[in-house]
């Protein structure tokens, strides 16, 4: 397996810490990423993946370069160089249906206060804003507005060629740490343990008039806020330092679910002694969220739970899914979960439904035990009605890549060309699957003998 292929896996960790971590054998018989390319060319921490198409991605990190990769093949396409210090933030901007010149485009932040726009098909700068007071901290791209909005001490709204439309008065010190896009051109900011609600004014006589307005400040959260994901068109949610989760409704803006304790999840209910005697601040910590319009996905601490929004409860979790903090977790399309920790490593999951029948109550009594008197007649009727079937799940592991040898950021899944991961250990692996690649490598061999027949045929 991979593992023996691959030099550089995590430190062993001790019995003990090691005992409360789900493992899984060599034999990954669900586990398709059986091979992996090596992708070199950044110096420092590689903090920022993007996916600009369905075949090439963007990486960014603390050297304040920025490389473009074809995913099929792990070839590096452009090293962008433009910035001083390290990446701050990284967004795709693609084309919008109104634009006439169909271009991709990446946008990066930086800590020396600038924002470039870059053109993935030319490799070459687009654009450069310097005029900030404080570093751009995250970029969230509005594409049906055919606008993007950058983060810090302020809100700033830009169209594509870099024109500031407007912005907001000084925040705070602190500034915008995460952006959402929400409904009728409103987007959701995190500024500390504060939601902001702003909203896009555009002139409704066609000029190039802009505005962006305070509609609502929500100050729910007891901790600074480390996350947040739209679910849906109706709902986002959020995260916090101290573990607390809150649904919001999109349109109003009020709140859906408030879960202080969720990561105390009572599905065990002979755990909770030892979650309370090891709880610290990390342990509970919402790290980061994700969603589909079902559940939302989280990762606490170390472990990574499973909130469904209809039943308002944790429906499946692992308490200990990684040996240190998840840092960053996606649901893929087949009822996958894949996490990634600053252990090092990258496990793959698959939230499973089993469907139990109840105990049927057993009678107590001396009389029952022989067959005689009223008990025995309210069992028959207890047996004769038919048990709820009941369904339980589970989040159990498929796959555990073994690769970095240090803190995995985050990760891209393309559906086609594998999963890329990306790590404090300067590097990118392209995770891939095994039997696909062995299959175009078989059809690649078979046009090249078809080849050589026909040149055959011809002399």
């Amino acid at each position: 397996m991979l593992r023996w292929l691959i030099g550089g896996g995590r430190e062993p960790q001790g019995l003990a810490e090691k005992s409360s971590v789900q493992t899984i054998g060599e034999e990954q018989i669900q586990n398709p990423y059986t091979e992996l390319l090596v992708l070199k060319g950044h110096h420092d921490i590689v903090r920022f993946l993007v996916q600009v198409d369905d075949c090439r991605f963007a990486s960014a990190g603390d050297d304040g370069i920025v490389l473009l990769w074809n995913a099929q093949s792990g070839e590096k396409l452009f090293e962008l160089h433009g910035h001083t210090q390290k990446i701050t933030a990284l967004a795709a901007f693609p084309s919008s249906d109104a634009c006439e010149e169909k271009s991709h485009l990446i946008l990066t932040a930086s800590a020396d206060r600038a924002v470039i726009v870059w053109d993935c098909d030319t490799g070459r700068q687009v654009q450069k804003v310097s005029c900030f007071h404080s570093t751009v901290k995250c970029l969230t791209v509005l594409q049906r507005l055919d606008v993007w909005l950058s983060g810090g001490s302020d809100l700033c709204v830009w169209n594509r060629k870099l024109d500031l439309l407007c912005k907001t008065s000084h925040l705070t010190d602190a500034g915008i740490s995460t952006l959402v896009e929400l409904p009728k051109n409103c987007v959701a900011a995190a500024v500390g343990k504060e939601l902001i609600i702003f909203r896009l004014l555009t002139s409704r006589d066609g000029s190039e008039g802009w505005d962006v307005l305070e509609v609502k400040h929500l100050v729910d959260h007891q901790d600074n806020i480390l996350s947040l994901v739209s679910v849906s068109d109706l709902t986002f949610a959020t995260g916090s330092h101290v573990g607390e989760l809150i649904v919001w409704d999109a349109l109003d803006w009020t709140k859906q679910a408030y879960e202080c304790n969720f990561w105390d999840s009572p599905l065990h209910p002979d755990a909770q002694q030892e979650i309370k005697l090891s709880q610290n601040q990390n342990e509970i910590s919402v790290q980061h969220l994700t969603s589909d319009e079902e559940c939302v996905f989280a990762a606490v601490g170390k472990g990574i739970y499973v909130y469904n929004l209809q039943m308002k409860r944790v429906i499946a979790f692992q308490r200990t899914a990684h040996d240190s903090t998840v840092l960053h977790i996606e649901k893929l399309p087949n009822r996958q979960l894949v996490s990634c920790s600053e252990d090092g490593s990258v496990r793959i999951w698959e939230l499973r439904e089993r469907q139990q029948l109840p105990a049927e109550p057993v009678p107590a009594g001396f009389f029952s035990i022989w067959g005689f008197g009223r008990a025995n007649k309210q069992a028959n009727q207890t047996a004769k009605k038919t048990p709820e079937i009941t369904t339980t799940y589970s989040l159990d592991l498929i796959g555990d890549l073994i690769g970095h040898s240090s803190a995995v950021q985050m990760f891209l899944y393309f559906s086609e060309h594998g999963l890329v991961t990306c790590s404090a250990d300067h590097l990118i692996l392209l995770w891939k699957d095994g039997e696909r690649e062995s299959r175009l490598r078989s059809l690649t061999l078979f046009q090249k003998l078809e080849q050589n027949d026909g040149l055959h045929l011809r002399f």
